[in-house]
């Protein structure tokens, strides 16, 4: 795997992962105050949880990395 695939690999992954972890932990607030959304999280976490997805990801990349590289899976295999 070349660095550029590497890259689009690993990028995909951590969106997957951290899409996959925002809905952790929320808690919507008690008390609306006007002009927010009722389904608005009082503390969303954000850098608790990109350091979460970039955690996993890493560990799926290496994985996946893994995989390919021993050529377990090919594209000529296809």
């Amino acid at each position: 795997m070349d660095l550029v695939s590497g890259a689009v690999v690993f990028i995909l992954l951590w969106w997957w992962v951290f899409f996959m972890t925002l809905p952790f932990g929320i808690k919507t607030p008690d008390v609306v105050e006007p002009g927010h959304a009722t389904s608005a999280p009082e503390k969303p976490m954000l850098k608790r949880k990109v350091i979460i997805s970039t955690v996993i990801a890493t560990f799926l990349f290496a994985i996946v990395y893994g995989i390919i590289d021993s050529g377990l899976i090919s594209l000529s295999d296809l």
